[in-house]
């Protein structure tokens, strides 16, 4: 897996013998840099400190559910990446925090990206999260690999976008992670971070789920605190970018009792809790939902309401 990922980056039209040649060099380079990074096991990138402890803890467990139950996203805001990174195709996109592949088949399937997609190179740290990503994806354009915000494994300038989708927020070395992303980026290529993430202001049912989900927060850096944002000040930010610019979308689902209480099981605070626990939380959720308070139906009949939803993009261009 590993010489497959890295022959990815080769080009097509080299001669065998040369491909060989450089990919034996990067093989052993690369080797040097990820052995710092080993674990005692020796075999995976360890979740160092750029990555937050409680994504570890809370992805390594029911990542299938987690690729069940979640969300798409909608096909705007997709479109709005692919109008940034406005490099003729073939493009390398480098997908980082790819988790189970929820964007990713987005990606691959959206009328913007689908034959625009040269080579994608996702990146998760998670190894359980990768196996639910190699099930759910084949396509021989895309490999997924071990690695963090701050070890990519991505040759330099190769990456045409660099994509983060539901992911950012768990990352704590922000200089480290900017000049990552600067590194394998070509000149004025964009980096993208999304976040798909309900809207409780919108529905006082979705409010009452939320908040008896977030009773398990244990000062975890999500979204909603807007810690990330702290990334735009860091050093090498405006060293490598330009100043962010900032979109939101408003969209809904449609949501079902099933759907919502088994997502509830997938956030990253509750997944790692004993199943007498998720039990407990998944019986008030059901409960909030079927008082349903402002709720909207889209089909009462079969169970069908209106899920809200907010995409928050942040597109920023890698200087010259």
């Amino acid at each position: 897996m590993f010489i497959k990922a890295l022959s990815t980056f080769l080009p097509d039209q080299l001669s065998p013998s040369l491909q060989g040649a450089m990919l034996k060099t990067a093989v052993s380079r690369t080797r040097n840099v990820v052995r710092i990074s080993h674990t005692a096991r020796g075999s995976q990138l360890r979740w160092n400190s750029s990555w937050h402890q409680t994504a570890k803890a809370g992805f390594t467990v029911g990542t299938e559910e987690y690729n069940k139950f979640r969300p798409t996203y909608p096909s705007e805001p997709i479109a709005q990446i692919r109008e940034a990174a406005n490099a003729p195709p073939p493009l390398n996109v480098a997908e980082l925090g790819s988790g189970s592949g929820i964007f990713t088949r987005n990606l691959l399937t959206h009328p913007a990206w689908a034959e625009s997609i040269g080579r994608l190179q996702a990146v998760e740290p998670s190894e359980g999260m990768r196996q639910s990503f190699d099930k759910s994806i084949q396509d021989p354009r895309v490999v997924a690999t071990d690695g963090t915000f701050d070890i990519t494994g991505i040759p330099d300038g190769w990456a045409d976008v660099v994509i983060v989708a539901q992911a950012f927020h768990w990352a704590t070395n922000f200089d480290a992670a900017v000049t990552e992303f600067a590194r394998i980026l070509k000149p004025n290529a964009p980096l993208a971070l999304i976040w798909n993430m309900e809207d409780r202001s919108r529905a006082a049912w979705l409010k009452q789920c939320r908040e008896r989900i977030e009773q398990y927060e244990n000062n975890s850096p999500h979204f909603r605190f807007g810690l990330w944002r702290k990334a735009f000040d860091v050093p090498s930010w405006d060293k490598y970018f330009t100043r962010p610019v900032e979109k939101v979308h408003e969209y809904h689902h449609p949501g079902t009792m099933e759907r919502m209480v088994n997502r509830s099981v997938t956030k990253s605070d509750v997944a790692p809790l004993p199943e007498e626990e998720k039990k407990k939380i998944q019986k008030d959720i059901a409960s909030y939902i079927e008082k349903g308070d402002g709720m909207v139906w889209i089909d009462k009949e079969k169970g069908i309401f209106e899920y809200p939803h907010q995409v928050t993009l942040v597109l920023a261009h890698r200087k010259d």
